[in-house]
């Protein structure tokens, strides 16, 4: 894996899949000897008029896996969401050698449940950590939920959480651990309604079987500023420490992706 002038790596596109009109994934070969948490995020971009534009972007796969994947909104007049979409397999986009981030299970502490909240593309980092054979050693329930306007936003989630129960080893590991929610907020669904609604009501225990217990939960939330906030408040209600990297706690946010 070979430095330009300005120290980024370049990758090449494998495949890219258009979900709706409005998200996308697409998968790269995975840099050699390049190691990272599942969860974490890497600054990947194009060179612009010969100069580099870059943002950060979870890693959707785990870390075990041999190809690099990311899922990602369509901005039409985004500086780089317009290019990105437009991607053909084997053109390349550039990729900073370095991983970091705060929605890892380093960020906190052994617990019994992991619930992972999300809306939209937020669930790309958590998409990488309920295929992780680490998550299932620290925690005995993983309940992820993710939240969009329509159904077929959803479809992404939902694929990986098929492909999960097809695969022979990770169905083995995963087996009954593994709970998905996955709720609309415009569209007709089963899960109908905004997660922080389902807490000020009793819609959130009736689903989920109890409600958040510090001792035993354990919280990773990731969507707009608004969605962090609101999430945030609620875990601090319930008595949830926020906790990082150097001092592991019981919820964790990341604001990385937030303008």
């Amino acid at each position: 894996m070979q430095k330009d002038n300005n120290g980024l790596h370049q990758l090449e596109v494998l495949k890219v899949h258009h979900w709706t009109s409005s998200t996308f994934s697409f998968s790269c070969v995975r840099p050699d000897n390049f190691k990272f948490r599942s969860g974490e995020f890497v600054m990947i971009g194009l060179y612009i008029d010969k100069k580099p534009l870059l943002r950060a972007y979870s890693i959707a796969s785990p870390n075990w896996h041999e190809e690099f994947e990311f899922y990602s909104i369509k901005v039409e007049d985004g500086p780089l969401t317009s290019r990105l979409q437009r991607l053909k397999e084997g053109e390349k986009i550039i990729f900073r050698n370095k991983s970091v981030g705060t929605l890892v299970n380093d960020a906190l502490l052994k617990g019994e449940r992991l619930f992972l909240f999300s809306t939209g593309t937020g669930i790309a980092p958590f998409t990488s950590i309920i295929r992780d054979p680490e998550t299932y050693d620290k925690f005995s329930e993983v309940i992820l939920f993710q939240t969009c306007r329509h159904n077929n936003e959803l479809e992404y989630g939902k694929s990986i959480i098929e492909s999960i129960f097809k695969d022979e080893l990770l169905s083995e590991i995963v087996a009954d651990k593994l709970r998905f929610f996955p709720t609309t907020t415009r569209e007709p669904s089963q899960y109908f309604g905004r997660i922080t609604d389902w807490f000020k009501s009793e819609r959130f225990v009736e689903e989920v079987g109890s409600d958040l217990e510090p001792l035993e939960d354990r919280v990773m939330i990731c969507g707009s500023m608004a969605m962090l906030n609101e999430f945030k408040e609620i875990c601090l209600k319930k008595g949830l420490k926020e906790g990082s990297n150097s001092s592991p706690g019981q919820f964790v946010i990341e604001k990385a992706f937030v303008d």
